[in-house]
């Protein structure tokens, strides 16, 4: 399969955006990123399944990318994403980039159709029917809350209010003198009634912009074990690692919800190199894992760590996730 480069002028000029999106830059000597800003006119995203904030659409570091947009097009009539021969389009909801979480929904089950459920990091959407809730379904946002940005030269922070509900915070922040990535979150209760839910980070991966194959290697600190391995012309579990086999291409799939874990904190631990491209990063989180779920096409791998929420009346959660970018000799 040819490299997979990105064409991001297409992106940005496709239709379903009146003016290039709003964005932002954050650098230090090891690292440079280019993320997008919330925005409800113009941004680059305005699905209602992931979180708005921390878009990063470009992040290189030692002579390699790490993140693009996964898709080539998009269209306000698909779903999820489709592909249309050498294009993947993709739909309002899943259209992200970077390192993208999504929040379970809060208080979707009690709602009465016109009534209102909480997306955190999007804000109060309206209930449209008695239907499942879906994250690829585009909900009415009722209350999209407030967004504040604070920015500085290696790092920048959002906040977003949604009153009588949470306070929310993430902030990305470059290590000095470091290839390192600290992205931190905070989220306040301010609610009458506690906040029980979980999040999980996409993590779309765009190494190089070139496709998953023979050289990628997931490594975890435990050994794996999967209910749905992957199908093994593809990839396959060894130990405590996922090793690619073929290039994807096509329809292409690896995917395997990933067990074995413990409750310790240490197992939050994800590393994806690719000797054949040279380069690799590793994620540590500082919270006890819930699950994860590899999810892996022809211009990605996504690994998806889940952490359960639980928050008081009045209380604060926090959770971090620390990136670290290098070249492989």
């Amino acid at each position: 399969m040819p490299s997979m480069r990105l064409p991001f002028a297409l992106l940005l000029a496709l239709p379903l955006f009146s003016a290039e999106p709003p964005s932002a830059e954050i650098a230090n000597s090891h690292i440079r990123a280019r993320l997008y800003l919330p925005d409800s006119a113009n941004g680059f995203y305005r699905g209602t399944r992931f979180d708005w904030s921390g878009v990063i659409y470009h992040l290189e570091s030692a002579g390699h990318t790490f993140y693009a947009p996964w898709f080539t097009k998009r269209s306000p009539n698909v779903r999820d994403f489709i592909y249309e021969g050498d294009d993947i389009v993709a739909g309002p909801c899943s259209a992200t980039a970077g390192p993208a979480d999504e929040f379970r929904p809060l208080g979707y089950d009690t709602a009465q159709p016109g009534q209102t459920f909480i997306k955190i990091g999007v804000g109060a959407l309206r209930k449209p029917d008695s239907s499942p809730y879906t994250g690829y379904r585009l909900y009415e946002i009722a209350d999209p809350g407030k967004w504040t940005v604070k920015r500085h030269p290696s790092a920048i922070e959002f906040t977003h209010t949604l009153n009588g509900a949470y306070l929310y915070r993430k902030a990305i922040s470059l290590t000095k003198g470091k290839a390192e990535m600290v992205m931190r979150h905070t989220l306040k209760n301010t609610s009458k009634q506690p906040i029980e839910t979980t999040v999980y980070n996409h993590n779309f991966l765009v190494l190089d912009g070139k496709a998953p194959g023979p050289g990628a290697v997931i490594t975890v600190p435990f050994a794996i074990r999967s209910a749905r391995p992957p199908s093994a012309d593809l990839a396959e579990i060894a130990a405590n690692r996922v090793v690619y086999k073929k290039t994807l291409t096509g329809r292409d799939t690896v995917f395997a919800p990933i067990e074995g874990f413990s409750a310790n904190p240490a197992d939050h631990e994800i590393k994806i190199e690719n000797s054949a491209l040279k380069a690799g990063m590793t994620l540590n989180g500082d919270r006890p894992l819930q699950s994860i779920n590899l999810w892996s096409i022809r211009s990605n791998i996504s690994m998806e760590p889940f952490v359960a929420i639980s928050v008081a009346p009045g209380e604060t959660f926090t959770w971090t996730t620390t990136y670290r970018y290098y070249p492989l000799p």
